[in-house]
């Protein structure tokens, strides 16, 4: 191997392993074979040879037997000690080489032939370092430990050669001045780190030398196939460039990223995980007596102490990065420097031991090698600068899952009058997740920033002042002033945000109230009054933007500016300071990289602060929410998990990992199994209490606040097994008492006791969370308990789900709740059946529906204990009925439950086993109906008329269609034809879904692209003018920064050309020699100021632009929207509609334009460096094809991936947080039922989605960011090597060259900024696409025949309806609903309709205002078509009553009349016609009370009624009643009928009914059947014919 190199010293051969110079001494071994230089560098090689040749046919064969390889799901198990110690010594080792190649080159410069020998052998050793750790990974992966036996020689065969070297050097003389003898000594120290490392292993594992090895374990982590994020696990290099998510990103192109793809958290990351180390850092804090501190400053504490060390290591990372950063400049001007220097002569180097030596000094004053250690120093800090971003926003994530498990824990526990009392609302509890814990992330992930930032522009002044001396400081001060103006205008921005908030979020209320009563608007013909009042809020938010649009262009036109007006002043000044100024290319251009460094930190200075201040404000609110009231502190139950502190709990929880690899137990035993030991069942029910009673209080005073108690004196017993009614009056205080009993409410004296029978024991499921009760023997033992609240409370779940509620489905119990409650009917009418989700609230259910669901998983829960507060309150009374017999009496009673029940039906005492009566708040009396009898009589009687008065009422309400049936309707009406028409949302989410290639593929291309549409859409809104404007002045603005930094180069390379001509003429100072500074400083000073007043116009211009299109999208939807069909509301989900107006026109009036402008500048900077470069090296072109493909290909895939990320994360955290809302809301429920286990792993689940997209998220941002870096540092070393290349060869001028390399430094910047930002644009652009669909819609036809004019001003006049042939459908894809319809109706006639649900009613009330498609034939109204007028005029000249009673937030006046025309004395005779005059009268403002969102503060009845006297204000002479009594009682409803007979007596009325009995006394009766007339006739008419059908309903109806 050696010998080939040593030819015969005659022959002249150029290349030689030791040189061919004829007089060498090279082949000169007198003094002994070692003592020749060239000899020592050949003996080097053997180990390097050695190890080549023994690891290359291993790698490449292939493991002869794969036996001992431990299957692992992943190829990531890193277990040999010492791991990432190696991988850190083998980086340094490489380095050291590849500065040893350098220094062997550079010093062979100096001879006349080649000397192999200086750089062939470290190019050997460099070759066989990347092999040893690649082999080295290779092993341990597979864990053959025995095969490292091959290494081992290798370092030992390395490190004694290298030792033999450094000693002869030392010997001989040689020593630290010069360089290659400190890089040998290096490497003897690295070697022989190495070998330690080596060794290490051996005793660690014990694979030779030892009988028996050690046996390892993977990690679960990675036994686990479910997760998939393996940052924590893989090796050093993997985890610096992220190359474990290359398949995970390219992967992305071809199926759609889920929840599936990305699998679970790594163990370590979870919430539980955090959460545990969170709170045992509070446990540690608590003092001796237990009482736990308060106040922010613990929380800070234990979030230091918790999530601290990570903290300092990505801090670490920073100042890391950002020292490497200074490099950049410092090697611009020193490679500029070396070019510029017109003496290129280099004093000769020392030669000993017959070669020759350079010095440190000699070895970094060559451009090429400060070329190279540029690309280096690059890579090393944007590797450092990504992982310190990665660990910082890593434990952000982490803290952000232990803070909300820490704020869920609480709500668990908190006091139910604090939410009662106003004191804590959903809103604030939700808040804290959404906006606080996030406000903590982003501290946590900007606070690397807080420590590096001083660090940053302390370096960067010093390195200033060295290049510059005392103007760099002026130049610094400039940038130091404008600082605060920033800071200034930072939080003007936030607050002007808030401010556009406030007004969005009352638009977004007033859009909700419009699009929630669009049906009544169309009726009333009252879109405009709505539409204007939405565009006046939207009035006040865009002037609100326009404040925020200004801010923001201010910002961007600082962080623009402020480096110009530096630059500018720092030349100004330093060109008059001193006379004979050094302004050399290589300054000026160092400093300009300088001043570009330094403005980073100050633009990050205001976002930092505001930061640091809002998560210092949160740990405030934080602080206070940890330390409100919790429940019953004296009762505290001793064994939930976030109590318990004992010893026993922390062994549980180490235990905890083990649990999670079991797959075959359900999850949710995780939380169960946290009680501790002492809990276990009581013994038996105590003695003094008597066996059949349940629950017993004895003088109870029980309070909701610190005032008097609600509830007084309480004495009750609850006999087991039995039926327990409780009545009284409204407000008596029945609910406070069921609460009482389940210890919500603060006991003031008095006792509770549970008596626990051992029977009735289907409940072995419960067991483990029925042992959290208190073991106080105040509530003792309380058993899970079924509760169904007054307000019914429902998951946003299926159906099905918030019935079973978490128990295992059995099919026949669930039959059985499902008939009790009446729900059959129900689910069939919903799209798919049972599995429906009933969307948030149950949005889409009617309220008896929900309160039928809340009992019916009341009666499915297997629990002693039933509570049903007031179940019957929204139901109709066969649904009562119904629901009694079945479900209580039946069901109930059979399994001997103990059922107390709070009721207002008094006709259902009989049933009663045991009776309560209230009132006020305490206890009238208790006993069995019989014993109420006799000892209050009074009482008794008074009962009995109550109970008497229902029964009549009982007797005419047995109708036909009933109220249920109608809510049904309502809910198949809605639900009609959501299949028919999705939304393109929804049908995108289905094609994906649907798993056939050819389908897939088309979904794949589809994503692929870049929505240009959406764009064009977006810049056209804005009109000519404002486009051109955008675009001149961006592109006049970026030619005017490379025309500022071009004449800086061509001003710098004269001066230098000066200076060489001022010694050529002996001219003492340059300025004698005719040069002046001062022309070319004011044409730079010219350019500057143009450039600035140029930042100024973009950044007014793209602010400009977005507020205009936000203008205009927002008004041309909103238009769209309000005529648009009702076909349209009743086919798209409200609350898609509701997205357009509330996140999509967010993001077009706040987050587009930004984007648009980061996007523009980023992408115009690149552009603009590549041309600069170009133009200084056109070599470069060359290079850059490579670069382009590759960089083309990463933001191909990283948008994909990046997008389905983000829509990720921004679907895992909707339900996070409505988990959240819903377990605030439904607290009393879930802590009856003792479910909080369940609900805490549901939470956990949720968090760890979330964490888990938001985690995949950060990484593939890593990803891309790391990638583009490398890409820009070759840039920058393609450009460096070549621009130097040229300028030694060429004469290129030194100023360009300055140039070229301050362009590449910042294209590395700023590829990656135009990658993101792409990828946020093209998320962004998805809102202007969705609201583009939506501008799609055809609107009605507002137009008619006539004109307004044309109309006669009071017509109809006589209200004559003549209906000739009429036949209509909901859309023309449907069938019709009426067919071929004739009747005739006189002026004055009062017109009944009826028939089956379905039969076509509704839709002929809605002919007459043409809500339908009429098809065929025609509706005239005194004699004028109805078809040919304006919609607006037929709407408004005609009056409806709509069944559901929809009421407007707002006074009561405008309710009744929004568009202010009638006058006070008309609304109070309306009021007065509806039985409403007196409740008005009473209430604050009478007419001018307010009416809160859905007239919540009206019960449903007065609703109905404010509706009648609506249509009672607008005097029109035709009134359309669609079953508008159906939710009024009797009485109410017996006088409306007098009341329309007597104030309509000239009218035409159209009642459409339900009960029968309403029409009997109308002039005419039509019996409607499957959109046909079957009979029309007065009422008598029909009644006297045995065989019609109007007289089968009225006989059905007695």
């Amino acid at each position: 191997m050696i010998s080939r190199y040593k030819p015969s010293p005659g022959s002249t051969m150029s290349l030689a392993f030791c040189g061919n110079e004829n007089n060498s001494l090279a082949y000169n071994v007198d003094g002994g074979v070692l003592n020749n230089g060239c000899f020592l560098d050949a003996l080097n090689v053997v180990p390097h040879v050695f190890l080549l040749f023994i690891t290359f046919p291993i790698l490449f064969i292939g493991w002869g037997s794969q036996s001992s390889k431990v299957h692992i799901h992943h190829s990531t198990w890193l277990h040999f000690p010492g791991h990432n110690l190696r991988w850190l010594l083998t980086f340094v080792l490489l380095f050291i080489l590849v500065c040893e190649i350098a220094e062997g080159i550079v010093s062979d410069g100096f001879s006349q032939s080649l000397h192999l020998h200086l750089y062939m052998p470290p190019a050997l050793a460099f070759m066989a370092g990347i092999t040893s750790i690649v082999y080295y990974h290779n092993i341990e992966t597979s864990n053959f430990p025995k095969l490292l036996l091959a290494l081992l020689i290798y370092w030992v065969l390395a490190f004694i050669m290298k030792t033999i070297k450094f000693a002869k050097y030392t010997e001989h003389g040689i020593g630290p001045r010069q360089l290659r003898y400190c890089i040998t000594g290096l490497l003897v120290l690295l070697y022989g780190l190495l070998l330690a490392v080596e060794i290490n292993v051996i005793l660690g594992r014990r694979y030779m030398c030892f009988a028996n090895p050690t046996e390892v374990k993977p990690p679960e982590d990675l036994q686990d196939l479910g997760v998939r994020f393996l940052q924590p696990f893989v090796n050093l290099l993997s985890k610096a460039t992220y190359w474990w998510m290359n398949t995970f990103i390219t992967s992305a192109h071809r199926r759609p990223i889920d929840l599936k793809v990305i699998g679970k958290l790594p163990i370590a990351m979870r919430a539980l995980t955090n959460y545990i180390k969170l709170r045992k850092e509070f446990e540690d804090q608590k003092s001796p007596q237990g009482t736990a501190p308060q106040g922010p400053k613990w929380i800070w504490l234990a979030l230091r102490k918790a999530f601290g060390r990570p903290l300092i290591l990505s801090i670490t990372f920073r100042f890391l990065a950002d020292l490497l950063g200074f490099v950049g400049p410092l090697c611009i001007s020193g490679i500029v420097h070396h070019i510029s220097k017109d003496n290129r002569t280099i004093q000769q180097p020392m030669k000993l031991l017959g070669i020759y030596f350079i010095s440190s000094k000699e070895f970094l004053e060559n451009a090429y090698v400060l070329a190279v250690l540029l690309f280096f120093a690059l890579l090393l800090q944007r590797t450092f600068l990504q992982a310190s971003y990665y660990v910082a926003i890593e434990t952000g994530i982490n803290l952000r899952g232990a803070i909300q498990t820490k704020i869920y824990n609480k709500i668990m526990r908190l006091c139910t009058s604090n939410m009662s009392m106003g004191e804590l609302t959903v809103a604030q509890i939700c808040n804290l997740v959404a906006i606080d814990t996030n406000q903590l992330m982003w501290f946590f992930f900007l606070c690397p920033n807080l420590w590096a930032m001083p660090v940053q522009i302390i370096v960067g002044v010093i390195l200033l002042y060295y290049l510059l001396g005392i103007s760099a400081l002026i130049g610094a001060t400039v940038i130091a002033l404008l600082a605060p103006v920033q800071y200034f205008v930072a939080t003007k921005l936030s607050q002007t945000q808030k401010s556009t908030l406030e007004y969005s979020s009352e638009r977004l209320k007033k859009t909700n109230e419009l699009l929630r009563g669009i049906k009544l608007l169309k009726l009333y013909a009252w879109e405009n009054v709505f539409r204007d009042s939405v565009e006046e809020t939207r009035g006040k938010e865009l002037t609100s933007l326009q404040a925020f649009a200004l801010y923001t262009s201010i910002s961007i036109f600082m962080n623009a500016a402020i480096p110009i007006a530096a630059v500018l002043t720092t030349f100004v000044v330093h060109v008059h300071i001193s006379e004979d100024a050094d302004l050399s290319p290589a300054v000026a251009f160092a400093s300009l990289s300088l001043f570009h460094i330094l403005v980073t930190p100050l633009f990050l200075l205001s976002s930092v602060v505001r930061s640091t201040v809002k998560a210092l404000v949160s740990v405030q609110k934080l602080s206070e929410f940890f330390s409100s009231d919790e429940i019953g502190d004296e009762q505290e139950p001793r064994a939930t998990v976030t109590s318990g502190c004992s010893n026993h709990n922390q062994n549980r929880y180490q235990a905890v990992p083990l649990k999670v690899v079991n797959r075959k137990r359900p999850p949710r035993d995780d939380w169960n199994n946290y009680s501790s030991p002492g809990d276990q069942e009581g013994d038996g029910p105590s003695q003094d209490m008597d066996q059949d009673i349940c629950i017993k209080i004895t003088s109870g005073y029980f309070t909701w606040t610190d005032g008097p108690p609600t509830l007084s004196n309480v004495d009750i017993k609850i006999p087991f097994g039995k039926l327990t009614m409780i009545v009284g009056q409204v407000g008596c205080g029945k609910s406070s008492l069921l609460l009482a009993a389940l210890g919500e409410m603060q006991r003031i004296s008095g006792t509770v006791i549970w008596n626990s029978l051992p029977s009735f024991e289907c409940e072995g499921d419960e067991s483990p969370t029925d042992r959290d009760a208190a073991s106080d023997g105040d509530i003792r033992k309380r058993g899970a308990v079924a509760y169904a609240s007054q307000k019914p409370w429902l998951l946003n779940a299926t159906l099905v789900e918030n019935i079973t509620f978490e128990m295992p489905m059995i099919k026949s119990r669930y039959k059985a709740v499902i008939e009790a409650c009446s729900l059959q009917p129900d689910i069939d009418i919903l799209p798919q059946g049972d599995q429906t989700e009933v969307g948030e609230r149950g949005i889409i259910l009617s309220g008896g529906q929900k309160q039928r669901i809340s009992v019916a998983r009341a009666l499915y829960q297997q629990t002693n204990v039933v509570f049903l507060d007031d179940p019957f309150s929204a139901l109709d009374i066969h649904l009562s009925d119904h629901l009694m017999q079945d479900g209580i009496l039946k069901m109930l009673r059979e399994e001997k439950r103990t059922v107390v029940l709070v009721t207002h039906k008094l006709q259902y005492l009989p049933h009663a086993d045991w009776i309560i009566a209230m009132k006020d708040g305490t206890i009238q009396t208790e006993g069995t109906l019989k014993d109420i009898q006799k000892s209050e009589p009074e009482l008794f009687e008074h009962w009995k008329t109550l109970m008497h008065r229902q029964d009549q009422e009982f007797e005419t309400e047995t109708v036909a269609a009933s109220m249920t049936d109608l809510e049904r309707k309502n809910l198949r009406r809605a639900m009609y034809s959501r299949e028919a028409a999705r939304t393109e949302e929804d049908e995108e989410e289905e094609s994906v879904e649907s798993e056939e290639d050819d389908n897939l593929s088309q979904v794949m291309r589809q994503r692929a692209t870049i929505p240009w549409r959406s764009c064009s859409t977006y810049l056209s809104s804005a009109g000519l003018l404002l486009l051109t404007l955008l675009l001149l002045s961006q592109l006049l603005k970026h030619s005017l920064m490379v025309a500022i930094d071009y004449w800086l180069a061509h001003w710098t390379s004269h001066v230098i050309m000066s200076k060489i001509d001022a010694t050529a003429h002996n001219c003492t100072v340059v300025q004698d020699c005719g040069f002046s500074h001062s022309w070319y400083l004011s044409v730079f000073s010219v350019l500057c100021c143009l450039g600035i007043i140029l930042c100024l116009a973009t950044s007014v211009a793209v602010e400009w632009t977005g507020l205009k299109v936000a203008k205009d999208l927002h008004h041309n939807l909103l238009n769209k929207i309000i005529l648009a069909p009702m076909r349209l509301f009743e086919t798209t989900p409200l609350g898609s509609i509701l997205n357009r107006f509330s996140t999509d026109t967010n993001t077009i009036d706040q987050h587009i334009p930004t984007t648009l402008e980061c996007l523009s500048r980023s992408t115009l900077l690149c552009v603009s460096a590549l041309g600069v470069i170009s133009y200084v090296t056109p070599v470069f072109l060359i290079a850059l094809l490579p670069l382009a493909i590759a960089c083309y290909f990463i933001q191909k895939y990283f948008r994909m991936a990046s997008r389905d990320l983000q829509q990720l994360e921004d679907s895992t955290q909707l339900p996070l947080l409505s988990h959240f809302s819903e377990t605030v809301e439904g607290i009393i429920t879930i802590r009856a039922l003792r479910y909080e286990p369940r609900f805490r792993q549901r939470l956990l689940q949720f968090t760890d989605a979330n964490n888990i997209a938001s985690l995949f998220l950060t990484a593939a941002n890593r990803w891309l960011e790391v990638r583009m870096e490398y890409i820009g540092a070759c840039v920058v070393l393609v450009a460096a090597v070549a621009s130097i290349t040229n300028s030694l060869y060429n004469q290129l001028s030194p100023g360009l060259v300055g140039l070229g390399l301050t362009y590449a430094l910042m294209v590395s910047n700023y590829m990656n900024w135009m990658v993101r930002n792409l990828a946020d644009m093209e998320v962004q652009l998805g809102s202007v696409k969705r609201i583009n669909s939506l501008l799609k819609t055809e609107p009605e036809n507002y137009e008619g025949l006539l004109t307004v004019s044309q109309v006669p001003d009071g017509w109809p006049q006589h209200g004559e309806i003549k209906i000739q042939n009429l036949s209509v459908r909901y859309d023309t894809t449907l069938k019709p609903v009426l067919k071929n319809v004739n009747a005739h109706v006189s002026p004055g006639q009062k017109v009944g309709i009826c028939g089956r649900t379905g039969s076509g009613k509704s839709s002929f009330s809605l002919a007459f205002f043409r809500m339908v498609d009429m098809f065929e034939g025609r509706i005239v109204i005194d004699n004028i078509d109805i078809a040919k007028l304006p919609l607006q005029t037929l709407r408004s000249r005609l009056s409806i009553i709509l069944q559901d009673p929809i009421l407007f937030s707002g006074t009561i006046r405008f309710n009744l009349d929004p568009e202010m025309k009638a006058t006070d004395e008309m609304l109070w005779e309306a009021l007065e016609i509806a039985q409403l005059k007196h409740v008005v009268k009473t209430l604050p403002g009478g007419l001018d009370a307010m009416v809160t969102e859905g007239g919540e503060n009206f019960s449903q009845g007065q609703r109905q009624l404010f509706c009648l006297a609506r249509a009672f204000v607008r005097k029109s002479s035709i009134l359309i009643m669609d079953e508008a009594t159906a939710s009024i009682d009797m009485a109410t409803e017996s006088i409306l009928q007098k009341v329309v007979m007597t104030s309509f007596a000239d009218r035409t009325v159209v009642t459409i009914a339900h009960r029968v009995h309403t029409i009997l006394n109308a002039d005419l009766v039509i019996v409607m059947k499957r959109g046909i007339i079957l009979e029309h006739d007065t009422p008598q008419a029909l009644l006297d014919r045995e065989d019609s059908i109007f007289a089968s309903f009225v006989r059905a109806d007695k």
